[in-house]
This record gives C-alpha cells, structure tokens and sequence, in this order.
C-alpha cells in the first residue's frame, strides 16, 4: 500500500521546506484525489484556518476531512489504495487552532495511537530541547513564551514547556504528567519499541535541534506506521522535510530570477505586522528600483474602494517606470475589544490586498507575499488558483510557487510564500534583489536618483 504525506496547512507556509509539491487551495473530492494521485510523496491543502475563530476553523477542518475520507475510499475502490500519513502543519512559534483541529482530525479520521507535537522549524531557528521550546534570537535561544509571538491576541500563550502547553492549550483535559517526552536522546537513539507501544491517541511532544535529529526519528515513525500503528503529527515544517525525504530542489535559491517572466519588475504585497516583517520591510524599502505605496488601514471599512482604486492607478504607473511596487499596510496593530472583532477587521484588510492583487499590471514579472494569513489569500482569491507547484525555496523558509500556463491574467508568474515571522532583518530585501534583474535595478535607481 503507498503512503501519502497529507498537509492540512493552517496557512501556505508549510512548504517551506519541500519542493515539487502540489500546494490545494480547493478541498472537494476530485481535487483532493488530484493530490493523493500525483508523483509526489506529499501535498498540501492550505486550509487557512489560522485566520479564522475556533468555530469555523473547527467546521473547515472536518470538511477537508469528510472529503479526504470520500477521496480514499474512492481510490481504494479503484484499486489504488493509500495509507495516509497525516500532518496537521501549524506554527513553529506555537499559534493556531490547538487541539482544536487534531481533535476534529481524529473524530474524523482516527482512531490514532498517538498525536505528536513536534514545532522545530530549523531554518528559521525554532528547537526543542528538554521539551522546552525555543526561538534562536542573536545565536541566543529564547523560550518561546517570552518572545512577541506568546503575546499574540488570538493565540497567546503562557509556557514554553510543551507538557504545560498542552495542558494549559487543552484547558486541563491532558494533563502535563500525561504527556509522553521524546527527549534528544530518544530521539537520537532506539525509540521503536516505545513508539510501537503507544496506544488511545497519547499525546507526545518531541524534542529536535538539528535535521538529522528528526531525519532519523521519522524513519523510526515510518517503521512503527508500517506496523500498523497510526499516528497523527502537529508539527512546523522541518518534520515535513524528515517525512518526505526530497532530493535537493532542481533550481537553487540563488537562480529563481530563471522564472521571472520577461525580466519584468514584480511587486510586494506585504500584510504581517509583526516586528520582524517590519524590520524587514524597511530594510527593503532602501533597495533601489522599489518604491513605496502604505494603505492606511484607519479608512478601512468605509474607504475600501477609494484605497483600492488608487493603489491600482499607482501601481500601474511604477511599474511602466520599471519599479517595483512595494505595497503594505500601516505597522501599528489595532486594539479591539475581543478576537472576533480582531479577525473580521484583518479579513477586511486582507480582501483590500486582495482586490489589489487582481488588478496588478498583467505584465508583472514576480509577486512576492510577505505574511501566512496575505499569502494564503493571495493565493486563493487575489490569484483564484485552485493548485499550483512548489518550485523550491528562495531564501531558508521561504518557498516559490508558480501560476499555472493557463491562468488567464498571470501565466507562470513566479510568487514568493514568505511567512510573517521567518528571516533577518535583510531577508526581504534578499529576497527582491534574486528576483529583480541587474538593468531594471540601475535603471530604477537612476530614476529615483533624478526624482
């Protein structure tokens, strides 16, 4: 029976780690048998769930899996039977919907042995260690409850300690004693005999901090798997790279400028507001051949289409000049009274992007999307693709997908996933800069020289 790594990504930047995989935007039966047949050993369905309230995250998810399940069977009918092996794929700095989505993927697709929270996301320096998760800050690693991303005012949290996580997460439904700890060294050594001994969906949190810690515990995964236990992973990206064990990408970092279409210059849409994105962004805005465009988010609702209409004009104008538009929200995070009203604002935000996003110059070179929640739109709605292929990753984390050759205003337009919280301070400019050909770079900065 074949295996097949199956995604449910909470935003499109699971990816970032892997290439050649289909990323699905759409989760009904055909489309969902389209991944399961496909040549790669993985696929994503980016569900978009980290941008909604619990109750529809929870309803999004057990439709993806209704679905899932009806594409199976279908197959299994067919002859082509399919064990899959199932990933729900979150944060490596510990926000989403938990256990909110491993609980509704286990009511509809379980019984499981096991659910392994595993959040080490290495290239953008996320390790476990003792079962205390941390973030790599200056070569110095922080407890992740100390950093911005615990204060967040949907997902906030209070310990670093995975057992307490979940406890606390879980509201005391798992307790901290009960959870199962792979620490480094049974990570690093025999933990087959306790992986097939694992039984009634037991949580386990596990410790990593290189690839080859987990290269060599997911083989061990695998094994127990092809024994017939079933486990069900929470996990940030660096597992997906240990599960599907890819060949290096085809085309290297430095030479995704090969897909730029007709060397023409591209835009950024950037829509995270966090502190790193910020940081980044301003480095960015230093580059030559950019040139800035704000939307002030204090008119939104009521100046949607105003805003709209003249970022289009704007952007229209640059990029006949040769420049790249460089289009993001104000940086300063509205307070709201709760989190409902938080995530209805950031969905108007984000459906301003989007009506943007459809109205870019046709003849745009490269789209880069800076945020999970911005690119997941970007993808589903500023550019209504149904699927499209993971190129590779351009910078550590930060994946290139491609438009299909038929999409009817952008055909392989080359657009950058890069996460909200991924990166040094330079990585956005970084990234630009392999994108953005040498002439259009001079004749931009010449221009902004004149001006």
């Amino acid at each position: 029976m074949e295996n097949k790594i199956i995604v449910i990504d909470d935003d499109p930047t699971g990816s970032q780690t892997v290439h050649g995989c289909l990323l699905l935007t759409r989760w009904d039966v055909d489309t969902l048998s389209e991944g399961l047949q496909d040549a790669s050993p993985l696929f994503f369905v980016l569900s978009n769930t980290r941008g909604m309230d619990a109750a529809k995250a929870a309803a999004v998810t057990r439709e993806i899996c209704a679905n899932l399940r009806a594409a199976l069977d279908r197959l299994t009918a067919q002859g082509c039977a399919i064990q899959p092996i199932l990933v729900s794929r979150s944060d490596s700095t510990l926000r989403g919907h938990y256990p909110v989505e491993t609980d509704v993927i286990a009511e509809t697709l379980g019984p499981f042995d096991a659910h392994f929270l595993v959040p080490a996301f290495f290239e953008g320096g996320r390790v476990t260690r003792d079962s205390v998760h941390y973030l790599m800050v200056d070569g110095k690693p922080v407890p992740v409850a100390d950093t911005e991303f615990a204060k967040d005012s949907v997902f906030g949290y209070r310990h670093s300690y995975l057992p307490d996580y979940v406890e606390e997460k879980t509201a005391g439904r798992i307790q901290a004693g009960e959870v199962e700890r792979f620490l480094l060294a049974d990570v690093r050594g025999d933990a087959l005999p306790r992986l097939l001994a694992l039984e009634n969906n037991v949580c386990c949190v596990v410790d990593a901090e290189t690839q080859a810690d987990l290269d060599h515990f997911a083989a061990q995964l695998k094994e127990a798997a092809s024994q017939g236990k079933r486990f069900l992973f929470r996990s940030g990206a660096s597992l997906l790279t240990a599960l599907a064990a890819l060949p290096p990408q085809p085309v290297a970092a430095e030479d995704m400028s090969a897909f730029v279409r007709e060397g023409k210059p591209g835009a950024v849409i950037v829509g995270s507001h966090v502190k790193k994105t910020t940081a980044q962004l301003n480095e960015l805005l230093q580059q030559p051949g950019v040139a800035p465009l704000e939307i002030d988010v204090a008119h939104l609702p009521e100046g949607r289409a105003r805003i709209v209409e003249e970022t289009v004009r704007a952007a229209a104008s640059l990029h006949a000049l040769g420049l790249t538009p460089v289009i993001y929200t104000s940086r300063v995070e509205r307070q709201f009274a709760d989190q409902q009203q938080r995530l209805v604002f950031g969905e108007q935000v984000s459906g301003t992007l989007m009506d943007i996003v459809k109205r870019l110059p046709e003849t745009l070179g490269f789209l880069i999307s800076k945020g999970g929640i911005t690119s997941n739109d970007v993808l589903s709605d500023g550019l209504a693709l149904k699927a499209s292929r993971v190129l590779g990753q351009i910078l550590a984390g930060c994946s290139v997908v491609k438009c299909p050759h038929d999409h009817p205003r952008y055909p392989d337009l080359p657009v950058v996933i890069f996460p909200g919280n991924v990166g040094d301070e330079p990585a956005l400019a970084t990234v630009y800069r392999r994108l953005a050909n040498a002439k259009a770079l001079r004749s931009g900065s010449a221009r902004q020289a004149r001006a």
